[in-house]
């Protein structure tokens, strides 16, 4: 029996299996056919907006991959399903067809590593293989990289607001189902820390971080003991995680002092306490206050956890206020903001103001009977859905001081630098070019290979690429509102490809 969420072969839309029926009707189930993935513009929040995403999803697209087939569940399923008049949806030899041969690890993937830095209109992943099986990948693909991908870039700008700060993933609550998990790990990968959530935490080998609910001050308040009370039971529990949430009754006059004589009690134990964590209020005033508390009682070093609808603007604005604040107490601002920890949940989870990626997955080439591969382009009135078409390898050019200056996508077997200065065309608007002087460009990097012989060993090597590739963008790139826009441009030989595909598509209407 089929399971919801259960995630496996049927984990597609319908048009998928009725294109790829049609496909088998026509002989064209086996046809070798290539698929991109890419996507066209960069998340826009509404007040600001990203120069950049952060590529994720793809280990676990693998697993997926690896592990998914049409079995005997799947296979009865389909068998079910009917057309509008009451017969049979799919036909039995097609699925036997998909019992036998959709086997997905038919699929040659070429891919950009997970943590890479990518840019709209980068050709993210190609997907070659016989066109029906790898159209009815599309959908658990997108599925994938779509969502985690945009969870890594909105941590990545969380982290780029936080300076060194450690950043807490928060939104297991706040999100959507089963996905919070894709979406932690998404998050990790991006720049936080550490996540709230145990089940992901434990998969991804990572410790889980958190504290406790105001409930825990409510219940103590109810059955006649107070916060005081609480704060001392949850030091008895975990003495050396100790961080206390101070602002279920009065931040400043009840919960630091509490806070305060139960760390004190902490220490003459032979404990050092961690720190406070403040959910509300004007959290840059109250975090300035509780620093000067803390340091005033003889806890200079205890952490000051902020959390509560907090996002990479709302962060960038606790940290300039909190300079002005501390520097009118008498306090360090820089000592102040070292001890901040950002714990981020609904508005990080749902990538709140805008909570889709528009990646895509569209067919650019199909083996010919003779064997020969022709590319294949689609015409629009909006110019910006005009794919490249065919067989491509992508480059990264980096100036001299290791500055990512421009992605290139070339036809496979084409030196990006070529011998003199480059010219580079717009991937989708006819008559746009530019020249980039070679003598400004140090070094091309080749960006996509077979993710499949390099799968990462935990998540580090994506963390450690997306840190990389993060620190080697331009300031305007990474800023955090109104960035100025990263070129990914077609060398001479693919934009001529891509005119001539344009020509010959007219040409037959």
């Amino acid at each position: 029996m089929i399971e919801l969420g259960s995630r496996g072969a049927l984990f597609t839309d319908h048009y998928q299996l009725v294109m790829g029926q049609l496909y088998f009707r026509e002989g064209l189930a086996e046809r070798s056919a290539q698929f991109d993935y890419f996507f066209r513009s960069n998340p826009d929040y509404g007040t600001h907006q990203a120069g950049f995403c952060v590529a994720a999803g793809l280990d676990t697209l693998l697993d997926w991959l690896e592990n998914t087939s049409f079995g005997d569940p799947e296979i009865d399923a389909l068998r079910h399903l009917q057309t509008s008049t009451g017969n049979a949806l799919f036909d039995e030899d097609y699925l036997q067809w998909l019992a036998s041969s959709c086997d997905f690890d038919r699929l040659e993937l070429i891919s950009v590593a997970e943590g890479r830095v990518v840019h709209p209109h980068l050709p993210v992943m190609s997907v070659i293989g016989p066109m029906a099986v790898a159209q009815i990948v599309e959908t658990a693909l997108l599925n994938h990289l779509n969502y985690a991908t945009l969870i890594a870039t909105k941590a990545a700008r969380v982290r780029q607001s936080a300076h060194s700060s450690a950043v807490l993933e928060f939104g297991m609550r706040r999100g959507a189902g089963a996905a919070v998990d894709e979406g932690a790990r998404a998050a990790l990968i991006g720049g936080c820390n550490a996540t709230s959530n145990v089940e992901a935490s434990v998969v991804l080998g990572t410790d889980p971080k958190g504290t406790h609910a105001h409930s825990l001050v409510q219940a103590y308040i109810a059955t006649g003991g107070g916060e005081l009370e609480a704060f001392r039971a949850f030091a008895r529990s975990y003495p050396d995680d100790c961080v206390l949430l101070v602002d279920t009754i009065d931040t400043l006059r009840s919960g630091m002092p509490n806070a305060i004589t139960v760390f004190a009690e902490l220490r003459s134990a032979g404990h050092e306490p961690v720190g406070v964590r403040l959910d509300s209020g004007d959290l840059a005033y109250l975090g300035v206050q509780a620093a000067r508390q803390l340091d005033a009682a003889g806890f200079p070093a205890a952490s000051i956890v902020l959390s509560g609808d907090l996002d990479e603007l709302t962060i960038w604005q606790i940290r300039s206020q909190v300079q002005e604040e501390a520097t009118r107490v008498g306090l360090d601002p820089a000592a102040v903001l070292d001890r901040l920890v950002y714990g981020v949940g609904t508005r990080l989870i749902t990538s709140h103001g805008d909570a889709a990626l528009g990646g895509v997955f569209k067919l650019v080439g199909v083996q010919n009977e003779a064997g020969d591969w022709e590319p294949a382009i689609k015409l629009s009135e909006n110019p910006v859905k005009i794919p490249i078409p065919g067989a491509k390898s992508v480059w990264r050019l980096y100036d001299h001081a290791g500055v990512a200056t421009a992605d290139l996508v070339a036809v496979p077997g084409e030196d990006p630098l070529g011998e003199g200065d480059i010219e580079v065309f717009h991937p989708f608007l006819d008559g746009v070019s530019r020249v980039i002087r070679r003598e400004d460009i140090a070094r091309a990097e080749m960006l996509r290979s077979d993710p499949r012989l390099h799968r990462d060993d935990g998540l580090d090597p994506p963390r450690q690429r997306a840190i990389d590739d993060i620190a080697a963008l331009d300031p305007g790139v990474r800023r955090l509102v109104n960035p100025h826009r990263y070129h990914v441009s077609l060398t001479r030989a693919m934009k001529q490809r891509q005119r001539s595909a344009i020509a010959d598509l007219r040409s037959r209407v």
